[in-house]
């Protein structure tokens, strides 16, 4: 089963939203993420939180449609995203997609972004999606979809990455550290419809954004990180094929 996290952050796109969405989807709103869903045309399945982002008019609307709501305390632990990224993994969630997660506070955002290494989606595919960007954690190895010329970053998250390898990207590593604070692994790029990652131990943050957001607002690609050329082959273990 797919679950759909309607979070709390910005949200310009709701037709990319609707696109996005498909029968058979486990729709969650996290509190103020509901009015999300409502713009989106989607009543939740569920409404979590502790609500005090939600207007009793919305709320109105989502129970008179059959939402369940869950309400907690104001005075909990976990921020309304985390609660409704644990109770899609309790259902039973093989797949999440979180929408509306980043801009607006920076401490919401980068907290947001934290909450993929929670041990309990450890399992799962989460990732978030905003526009013409994704964001996913990479614990071991993985396949990395898109078209050539995107742009994928890759960020140690919360110490070094050891023993990464990666095809398919235009700056390849080998078996390499990269280590926790230097920039390295920003901005390489897709060579071909897919790549793969593999990370011996530690983990990697992974931002795609795709070729037409890269060529207008933001930063080009960039030399600085001073990779092997492309033609060098890695010589140790072979990735394993999707």
């Amino acid at each position: 089963m797919r679950a759909i996290i309607f979070a709390n952050g910005e949200f310009p796109d709701p037709q990319g939203a609707r696109d996005l969405l498909r029968p058979g989807d486990l729709i969650i709103a996290a509190d103020g993420g509901t009015r999300h869903a409502l713009a989106a045309g989607v009543i939740p399945h569920v409404v979590i939180g502790d609500l005090d982002s939600l207007s009793a008019g919305d709320l109105a609307q989502v129970e008179a449609d059959g939402s369940r709501i869950i309400r907690f305390s104001p005075r909990k632990d976990e921020t309304d995203l985390e609660l409704a990224l644990l109770h899609a993994a309790r259902a039973g969630a093989s797949e999440i997609i979180i929408l509306a997660a980043l801009g607006g506070r920076l401490d919401q955002t980068i907290a947001n972004v934290l909450l993929l290494s929670l041990p309990e989606l450890k399992e799962l595919g989460v990732r978030i999606v905003e526009g013409a960007q994704s964001v996913f954690l990479i614990q071991d190895e993985t396949t990395i979809e898109g078209q050539p010329g995107d742009t994928v970053s890759l960020i140690p998250l919360g110490g070094d990455a050891v023993g990464v390898t990666t095809e398919g990207l235009e700056w390849p590593l080998c078996e390499e550290t990269l280590r926790f604070g230097p920039a390295r692994g920003v901005s390489n790029v897709l060579t071909a419809e897919q790549a793969r990652v593999r990370v011996r131990r530690g983990m990697l943050l992974c931002v795609v954004t795709r070729a037409q957001m890269c060529r207008g607002e933001l930063e080009q690609p960039h030399q600085h990180q001073h990779r092997k050329p492309r033609a060098q082959m890695c010589r140790g273990e072979p990735l394993r094929s999707p």
